[in-house]
């Protein structure tokens, strides 16, 4: 079993060691998996291209890395990083402003043993402040649907959400067709409906995938309910017709 930890990154010089470092701590015994780090530098002018050419050299599991002279869209940044994973690889998306927990390769690895047919899975996470300290009452839980179209209706009545906190096959992402190039912001969310048009819901995991920050550079600072109603309005527009077929009506 292989994992490629998968991150763009835009100017998060201060941040992304933190990022680089928690993926680096993963321990995998007893199981027997290995990983990598697959780093996308999207356009950064802020010393990130340095610091990634030195980290990579340091010892530990592979860090690679890729870059572009100039900003592109998150999904394009996304897709180049799965082109260069393994084709049997399973894919964890982490932002570069992130941390993953130790075990959590170690948990999405055993979960994945003991659901051998099923394609992607979902975590908890938890959420911190700019300098990492917990925020209480701040914990997100994912939810256990029936079927694929109860979790659909309720990303679609703003009800619950995905952020990162996934693991799927390399096959299934190629399944569906990988992530939307165009989308401006929920192009992840954009991919899990996709996921769940398919017809696979995730296995829900009981254990924390990473500890999401919160900072005023956040790409999704600001966005309100008017928001990110909207970005489901995109979305639902894309899959107008199978969503209705499912009975599932669009973003009021």
């Amino acid at each position: 079993m292989h994992f490629s930890v998968i991150t763009p990154t835009h100017q998060r010089r201060e941040l992304l060691p933190e990022a680089v470092a928690s993926v680096r701590a993963t321990v995998s015994a007893p199981l027997d998996f290995t990983f990598e780090h697959l780093i996308y530098d999207n356009g950064s002018r802020d010393g990130t291209a340095a610091y990634l050419r030195e980290a990579a050299t340091q010892p530990g599991p592979p860090l690679r890395h890729w870059h572009s002279p100039g900003r592109q869209l998150a999904g394009l940044a996304r897709n180049h990083l799965i082109r260069e994973a393994a084709p049997e690889a399973w894919l964890v998306p982490l932002d570069d402003d992130d941390i993953l927990l130790q075990r959590t390769l170690h948990h999405y690895a055993a979960q994945i043993e003991a659901h051998p047919d099923r394609p992607w899975f979902v975590a908890d996470f938890l959420r911190v402040d700019e300098h990492g300290r917990y925020l209480p009452g701040e914990d997100y839980y994912a939810w256990a649907f029936e079927t694929p179209a109860d979790m659909l209706r309720a990303i679609f009545r703003a009800e619950h959400f995905l952020q990162g906190n996934v693991c799927f096959s390399h096959a299934f992402l190629d399944q569906v067709g990988g992530y939307d190039g165009e989308l401006a912001m929920a192009e992840d969310l954009d991919l899990y409906v996709r996921f769940l048009l398919a017809g696979q819901l995730p296995v829900l995991c009981p254990h924390i995938s990473h500890l999401h920050r919160f900072h005023a550079r956040n790409v999704s600072r600001g966005v309100d309910a008017a928001k990110h109603n909207a970005d489901l309005r995109v979305i639902y527009d894309k899959y107008a017709q199978p969503l209705q077929d499912l009975g599932i009506d669009a973003p009021g």
